[in-house]
């Protein structure tokens, strides 16, 4: 569910610390269309939507190149899915579309990649990761059992072995589906609403998540923020912290 957006903050004016700017480096993702989706979107909350609209359009839009990537045989293949030259989707992995794959992109087998997805340049799915409603941008190691859904990954980053985004208020009672309760992010204290009610994190360019780490719904990680071992992260962290 889409919920009126509230992300320009307190004074009409958008935080830096919300804006695609301060997570990923927009001139050196290797492909034109991540970099035309994130510059067109004023705060990382309006990534996800603006995505899935232009997902529900690739029919239409086709940003692809003009040679097909690769599909083995013995991948389950559902919906519209974009495998860009030099991708590569292997037997045994599961894509339900709309998803983009890009150049040099590896879905492993036994890996899913589920509705409204671009995975990005380069970027290596492995055996038991977990994709949904998300961007990764580029270069992005998920080698093992790993869940990402409605978040945006940055370049370079690594998660480990049952990292787990969550995206779903669970605070309130009993949990319900569709989700009727707002997501927001914790911003010196304030809570800044993200207008939707499954938002899991943006993590910034080189951060490195340890194995068994799981994100609460809204977590905003900086880039190059070094993360040590610990089971659950939430909150804002500023780009260049160390969370002990």
């Amino acid at each position: 569910m889409r919920l009126p957006a509230s992300t320009a903050g307190f004074t009409g004016v958008i935080d830096a610390r919300l804006t695609p700017g301060y997570y990923f480096t927009l001139d050196d993702i290797g492909s034109p269309y991540i970099t035309d989706l994130l510059n067109k979107c004023p705060s990382v909350f309006d990534i996800k939507p603006v995505m899935t609209g232009e997902l529900d359009r690739l029919d239409q839009t086709q940003p692809v190149s003009f040679r097909p990537g690769i599909v083995e045989p013995g991948a389950l293949l559902t919906g519209r899915v974009v495998v860009q030259y030099g991708g590569r989707i292997e037997a045994g992995a599961t894509v339900s579309g709309p998803v983009l794959v890009c150049e040099g992109a590896v879905i492993s087998a036994g890996a899913l990649v589920r509705d409204h997805s671009v995975i990005g340049p380069g970027c290596r799915i492995g055996f038991g990761a977990e994709i949904t409603r998300s961007l990764l941008t580029g270069g992005i190691l998920m080698k093992h059992p790993s869940f990402i859904g409605d978040s945006v990954i940055g370049q370079r980053v690594n998660l480990g072995a049952f990292c787990s985004t969550t995206g779903l208020r669970c605070d309130r009672g009993p949990v319900v589906e569709p989700a009727i309760e707002e997501i927001t992010v914790n911003l010196d204290g304030r809570r800044v609403g993200t207008g939707q009610t499954k938002f899991g994190a943006v993590i910034g360019d080189q951060v490195a998540l340890p194995a068994g780490t799981v994100l609460a719904p809204g977590t905003l990680i900086g880039s190059g923020t070094v993360v040590y071992p610990r089971s659950h992260i939430g909150g804002f962290l500023p780009s260049g912290s160390r969370v002990r």
